[in-house]
């Protein structure tokens, strides 16, 4: 029982139940509230006691202003409890089925690489083109449920970091081979610029090669025509700068606040570029966030984007 009651008086606890920063949660709301009534009663009780001199008439008063305001609090907060409440479940229940759907997605995965063997019967050269679309579609339909985990776990403050210091430059480079297929096939060329020798940072490397990848990917993704993607990295101040500039389709200016919001793509990718699922720049800013760093980009339609960020050396 005891134990109950520190922890509903615990703001921290019951906001991280939410997943919700503190000025956003109901609970740190109510306190406000609370702080405000006070302060409003007893300015009215002052004011009162100086220009009234009837004391019924200013507890009257009082009394009116505090019940009005603290039915104006319990509204207040109870329509934040029930919104705050509803993205809860809602990001519980894409956790749930987003883990819900990874089995079904492996099986069938497996299933198709047995196809494909030859094991259980000869295949023709037709079946084969049709389970080559089928695996393509379920690695896809891999992919957009990892993101959507992913996406769901850093809303929910549910992502532990391995802390570790390593270098970012040789991590880029990495990135960059393995994407290399990518950007042949693409007929982008990309450069990379570190000039200097840079101190290691320190973060969780699988999820920092997460975002290089993402943002890589993207610029390949979205430069045509023989275009350039360029990475460059130096040290600014007690920092790591990283940018990806690409020659690409550019983010129109309209669009350019919602870039990192879930589920959202500019208007000029999607008639270009029909998959994608909207995710990976809102993974990428949590991660960075989650590091105690800062992202951003500037852009120009048609004349292509630059997304860089911020990373602390430790």
């Amino acid at each position: 029982m005891k134990n109950k009651i520190i922890e509903q008086l615990n703001l921290k606890t019951q906001c991280k139940k939410y997943g919700l920063p503190l000025w956003q949660c109901p609970h740190f709301i109510f306190v406000v509230m609370g702080v405000v009534i006070m302060v409003t009663s007893l300015l009215a009780y002052f004011i009162g006691f100086r220009y009234v001199e009837d004391p019924l008439l200013i507890c009257l008063v009082v009394m009116l202003i505090t019940g009005f305001l603290f039915i104006l609090s319990f509204v207040v907060v109870k329509s934040f409890e029930n919104l705050a409440e509803a993205s809860r479940m809602k990001l519980e229940f894409l956790a749930i089925i987003s883990h819900q759907m990874r089995t079904p997605f492996s099986n069938l995965r497996w299933v198709i690489d047995l196809l494909n063997s030859g094991r259980v019967g000869e295949v023709q050269n037709d079946q084969q083109e049709y389970l080559k679309i089928l695996k393509e579609n379920s690695e896809r339909m891999e992919s957009l449920i990892s993101q959507l985990l992913t996406a769901s776990k850093f809303e929910q403050g549910k992502i532990p970091l391995k802390m570790a210091g390593f270098s970012l430059k040789t991590l880029t480079e990495k990135v960059i081979t393995e994407l290399k297929p990518l950007s042949n096939a693409s007929n982008i060329e990309v450069k990379f610029e570190c000039k200097e020798e840079i101190p290691d940072i320190f973060g969780d490397q699988d999820w920092i090669r997460e975002v290089i990848s993402n943002l890589l990917d993207n610029a390949i993704k979205y430069t045509k025509n023989k275009g350039e993607v360029k990475i460059t990295i130096f040290k600014k101040g007690q920092k790591i700068y990283f940018e990806v500039k690409d020659t690409g389709a550019g983010i129109p200016k309209e669009d350019q606040k919602y870039i990192f919001e879930k589920f959202f793509r500019a208007q000029n990718i999607l008639k270009k570029q029909t998959q994608g699922s909207g995710l990976g720049l809102f993974i990428a800013k949590s991660i960075i966030e989650s590091h105690k760093g800062k992202i951003g980009f500037k852009s120009e339609a048609g004349e292509g984007s630059t997304f860089w960020f911020l990373l602390p050396i430790k």
